[in-house]
């Protein structure tokens, strides 16, 4: 039998059924091609040049190349079915906004990943957190959308309108929502307090800014614990930033010694040793030149403080801790006496107890 005799006696749908499965096949088949191959030198390529940016769209590509050619496949063997105009332009329609949906989550994803990026280069203009995030991600699912939908032929503009009447309903409802919305939203734009910061709060806590989102801020606390604080109560809360207006602070040690003391050499060994912390230890700053101001005669010392530097909230436990250490090991070396106040008042004591001894004997 031959071939034309052979086909006349399959049914009639079989034939553009076949020709529609190897178009479908072969665009699979293409994309596949394009994913592997093409986009693998693509890859190569884009990471030899100094930019980032072309690394993510070769990513996006990666991603929707398999799913944006098997829809090409489909759209093409349509033309093999012999359909009403009607069905066509509907089919046609629904492949468009498949099309135009994966288009717009690939970009979404990608605009998501360009924040992350550039945030910290614009860092003034676009604050990198999850609600700046997000916000691009919706802006751009946002225009998707409406590119659907022009697409499909419905109207924009009275869609508009009614979401402009219903928004009102919306907002009255959602309140405490929005209110924690555009809270969080001030926050990342007005710099006030960023992700990373060590902040404290009015109420005592304190820690890091891990992110601000769209309803609430994280704050990491010393102890690993997370505080989640609503971002409206946090617009309203007193805040202390130890990182602004720069991650430098001053970190002083209030000390005081004997009366006998001689006081210039009290203050010139004392500058040495923080000056000394200040070269060598972690988190100190080296071009910051140590500070003693006498401030207080008090009962049994003469007190003063001492003024340091650290680079940033965190390096201030480990200067206390060397300053402490090293300066009483230099006061002993140059026979500094500091006041033994607690000593005092057990010898005090004693001396009392022994007098009450002789007195009951």
């Amino acid at each position: 039998m031959s071939m034309p005799e052979l086909l006349s006696h399959l049914p009639t749908w079989a034939v553009p059924a076949a020709w529609s499965a190897i178009t479908v096949l072969f665009s699979y088949l293409l994309g596949r091609f394009l994913t592997r191959t093409v986009c693998r030198r693509l890859s190569q390529w884009v990471s030899k040049t100094a930019w980032a940016w072309d690394d993510l769209v070769v990513d996006a590509l990666q991603r929707g190349i398999p799913a944006w050619s098997i829809l090409l496949g489909i759209y093409v063997a349509f033309g093999f079915w012999e359909v009403p105009e009607h069905v066509l332009a509907w089919m046609t329609r629904a492949l468009f906004t498949v099309f135009w949906l994966s288009v717009t989550l690939v970009s979404a994803g990608l605009s998501g990943k360009l924040v992350v990026l550039y945030g910290g280069r614009i860092e003034q203009a676009m604050p990198m957190t999850s609600l700046t995030q997000n916000i691009v991600k919706i802006l751009i699912v946002i225009l998707g959308g409406l590119m659907v939908l022009h697409g499909l032929g419905v109207s924009i503009t009275p869609l508009l309108t009614a979401l402009g009447v219903g928004g009102l309903a919306v907002a009255l409802a959602l309140q405490d929502t929005l209110s924690n919305l555009f809270s969080g939203f001030y926050l990342a734009m007005s710099q006030h307090i960023r992700v990373g910061d060590y902040v404290r709060l009015e109420t005592g806590q304190e820690g890091y800014v891990a992110d601000i989102g769209w309803r609430a801020t994280k704050i990491r606390m010393p102890a690993n614990n997370m505080v989640i604080v609503p971002n409206n109560k946090l617009g309203q809360a007193i805040i202390t930033n130890y990182y602004l207006p720069d991650r430098e602070l001053v970190v002083s040690a209030e000390l005081g010694v004997e009366y006998g003391s001689d006081l210039d050499r009290v203050e010139r060994v004392t500058r040495e040793v923080a000056r000394e912390v200040m070269q060598t230890v972690a988190g100190g700053v080296p071009s910051w030149e140590p500070l003693v101001r006498y401030h207080t005669l008090a009962e049994s010392s003469v007190n003063f403080v001492v003024i340091m530097k650290a680079k940033e909230f965190e390096d201030q436990g480990l200067i206390k801790h060397e300053f402490v250490k090293r300066l009483h090991a230099r006061y002993q070396a140059e026979g500094i006496a500091m006041p033994l106040q607690n000593v005092a008042v057990h010898v005090k004591n004693a001396d009392s107890a022994r007098l009450a001894d002789r007195i009951h004997t």
